[in-house]
């Protein structure tokens, strides 16, 4: 039944991943069939976070009982998936032909495929049952999001940390200056001990504090979903037993009351947007950011941060069917595969690299660019591979967030990397998206800005009181 829906080679074909097979291609195929037809009817998606946030996503597929109506099914799984990233929500509506809604249903459940995400958005996130809801288009409620204000405080004497997988960065900033930046290797996602996490955060900012005569106000930035300064779900954690998960959860709090000042922390990505829209002065920012994982976060075009999860890292890119296993999430064809180190990793065999075992991350990623610098083709189609990726996902991401600027860095990104990137994706956006490439502004930042411009911009969230 899911071979009924259609997938679209590209045009540009990652040397080192023939298979690939663009998220926008196929959707827009479909979308365009379904216009052709002259027969589509609605399909509206509502997904539900907190009381009266609600997310809404309008589109059309074929009717119930149509020849074409199977292709329906694979079509909105895919999106229902990429919003639940995207947006977040315990509770999904599906308003549009029943076959979709009891598809989802099916899915989304215990026992099913995306039984992962039914954990995950529900009891983990939300703390609800996850819920999905077959209806009428009509019975889905209109879109109400509470967009907030964030950062761009830059006076007094500042902390700003980012906490990565693979090295965690902390700046000293004086009205709105670094003065001190630092990088220190670390393996988080090893470590069981809450303990562990507590003392190297606390030493990174003590570091940064030494260089200073007081501390004003502390902000940071770390991989997954914060909500109050405390994570829900991190990635970066994910060693710390479950039984052992609430000193993680309140180990910011801890830090906050320890050093008697403002602290704020969030998502990675958030303050990915929220340094682009400070460095651009300007709005409608998605900033994606390569590192262990792939970061994303959103400024929109009224200048505010969506409380939206933006964890681009599991959404899905790539629909081949044989495409690579997430590890995490136990899905195919996510973010998180295309645009990270892991990426990296997943092509050096096919780029004839041989990266040593026993090493931290960090130093398999270098030994692989030092490569590339010295010339090696295999470690540069690794990175041509990355920019077509990327170029056709610019214009999938550009189908669910209102941009003017895609801002692009992290460790992935440094060295020539970054440019064999940028040449590649701008050169799928002017073929095959050339209306795209003429609004959408796609920067690098200079090599300064990408290794600690997170930390930098971390550290203006907290307002001095």
């Amino acid at each position: 039944m899911m071979d009924a829906f259609r997938l679209v080679p590209p045009k540009f074909v990652p040397p080192l991943d023939p298979g690939y097979r663009p998220a926008v291609l196929a959707n827009r195929a479909f979308e365009k069939e379904v216009a052709d037809s002259g027969q589509g009817v609605p399909l509206v998606l509502g997904l539900e976070r907190g009381p009266g946030e609600t997310s809404r996503y309008e589109t059309m597929v074929f009717p119930d009982g149509h020849p074409r109506a199977a292709a329906n099914l694979q079509y909105a799984e895919r999106l229902v998936k990429f919003l639940l990233w995207q947006r977040g929500g315990w509770k999904v509506l599906v308003g549009g032909p029943r076959s979709i809604g009891e598809h989802i249903k099916k899915v989304y459940a215990p026992g099913g495929e995306r039984e992962f995400d039914y954990h995950f958005m529900g009891e983990d996130v939300y703390e609800k049952t996850f819920t999905v809801v077959p209806c009428a288009p009509a019975d889905v409620p209109p879109a109400h999001e509470a967009a907030a204000s964030l950062g761009r405080h830059l006076d007094g004497y500042r902390i700003g940390f980012d906490l990565g997988a693979s090295d965690r960065k902390v700046s000293a900033v004086v009205n709105g200056e670094a003065i001190f930046s630092e990088e220190v290797v670390w393996e988080p996602r090893k470590n069981a001990d809450p303990e562990y996490h507590y003392r190297e955060i606390k030493t990174a900012l003590e570091s940064a504090a030494a260089k200073m005569p007081r501390v004003d106000a502390i902000g940071g930035s770390s991989a997954g979903i914060y909500v109050n300064n405390r994570p829900m779900i991190a990635s970066l954690f994910r060693g710390v037993p479950k039984d052992q998960f609430h000193k993680v959860r309140s180990m910011f709090l801890r830090l906050r009351d320890e050093f008697g000042v403002p602290l704020e922390v969030i998502n990675d990505g958030d303050v990915t947007a929220l340094a682009g829209a400070m460095s651009l002065e300007d709005t409608g920012i998605l900033g994606v950011a390569m590192g262990s994982s792939e970061a994303a976060g959103y400024v929109n075009l009224e200048g505010s941060i969506n409380p939206w999860l933006s964890e681009l890292a599991f959404a899905p890119v790539d629909y081949n069917p044989d495409g690579p296993v997430d590890e995490w999430s136990g899905d195919r064809g996510v973010g998180a595969l295309y645009f990270s180190q892991q990426c990296v990793f997943r092509l050096a065999p096919a780029a004839g690299i041989e990266i040593p075992g026993g090493i931290t991350d960090a130093e398999k990623l270098k030994i692989v660019q030092e490569k590339l610098e010295a010339g090696h083709e295999g470690a540069r189609k690794i990175w041509e591979s990355i920019g077509y990726f990327l170029g056709y996902s610019i214009a999938h991401y550009a189908d669910f967030y209102d941009v003017k600027h895609v801002l692009i860095l992290g460790r992935v990104t440094s060295g020539s990397g970054g440019d064999i990137i940028m040449a590649g994706a701008n050169e799928v956006m002017r073929s095959e998206f050339p209306d795209l490439a003429a609004r959408v502004n796609v920067q690098l930042p200079d090599e300064k800005s990408r290794r600690v411009g997170q930390s930098i911009a971390a550290a203006s969230l907290p307002e001095i009181k």
